[in-house]
C-alpha cells in the first residue's frame, strides 16, 4: 500500500497540469493542490480504516468460497460420473436379465409346444385305438348276433323238416345219438 501511495504522489508531482498551472504549486490558491491534497487524504483515511486489507480479505474470503464451490462442483460431477456408470452397468446387466428370460421364454414354449403336440398325438392315438376297438366289438356283437339268428334259423329249420320228415323211432335214435355226443364233448 504504501507503494501505491508513494506512486501517487510521484506521479502528481510530475504531472504535466500541475506544471502548467500559474503561481506557486504549494498554495491553496492553486486548484490542482487542493485536489492533490484532498486525493492524498482520502488515501491516507482508506489506510487508516485498513480498507485495502479489508477489501484483501473479502476478496481472499471470496476467492476461497470460490474455490470451495469448484472443488465441491468436481466432488459432484465425480459422484455423479460414478452413479451414472453404475446404473449404465445396472442397465446392461437388467437387459442381459431380460433377454435370459426372454431366450428361457422361447425355449419353454417350444417345449410346451412339442410336449402338447406329443400329448394331442397320443390322445389322437388313445381315441383311434378306442375307436378301433369300438369297432371290432361292435363287429364281434354283430357276427356274434347274426351266428345265434343263423342258429336260430337252423335250428328252427331243422325241428321243422324232423318234425315233418322224421317218425317217432327216428326222432328217438336222433335224441341218442345226440346225448352220446354230447357225452364224448364234455369228457
Amino acid at each position: 500500500m504504501r507503494k501505491l501511495m508513494t506512486l501517487s504522489a510521484l506521479g502528481t508531482l510530475m504531472a504535466s497540469p500541475a506544471l502548467a498551472a500559474s503561481g506557486p504549486f504549494f498554495s491553496l490558491r492553486n486548484t490542482d493542490f487542493v485536489v492533490l491534497l484532498g486525493f492524498l487524504l482520502f488515501l491516507a483515511v482508506l489506510v487508516y480504516f485498513k480498507v485495502p486489507k479489508m477489501l484483501g480479505s473479502q476478496l481472499d474470503r471470496r476467492a476461497e468460497g470460490i474455490r470451495n464451490e469448484l472443488e465441491e462442483a468436481r466432488a459432484l460431477r465425480e459422484e455423479a460420473q460414478t452413479l451414472l456408470a453404475s446404473y449404465e452397468r445396472k442397465q446392461r446387466e437388467v437387459q442381459e436379465q431380460a433377454e435370459k428370460i426372454v431366450a428361457q421364454a422361447k425355449i419353454d414354449a417350444e417345449s410346451a409346444a412339442d410336449q402338447a403336440r406329443k400329448d394331442l398325438d397320443d390322445s389322437i392315438a388313445r381315441r383311434l385305438a378306442a375307436a378301433e376297438e369300438q369297432i371290432k366289438s361292435a363287429e364281434n356283437s354283430a357276427v356274434r348276433e347274426v351266428r345265434d339268428r343263423a342258429i336260430s334259423v337252423a335250428v328252427a329249420a331243422a325241428r321243422d323238416v324232423i318234425a315233418t320228415q322224421l317218425g317217432a323211432k327216428d326222432k328217438a335214435a336222433l335224441v341218442d345219438a345226440s346225448i352220446k355226443e354230447i357225452g364224448a364233448k364234455l369228457h
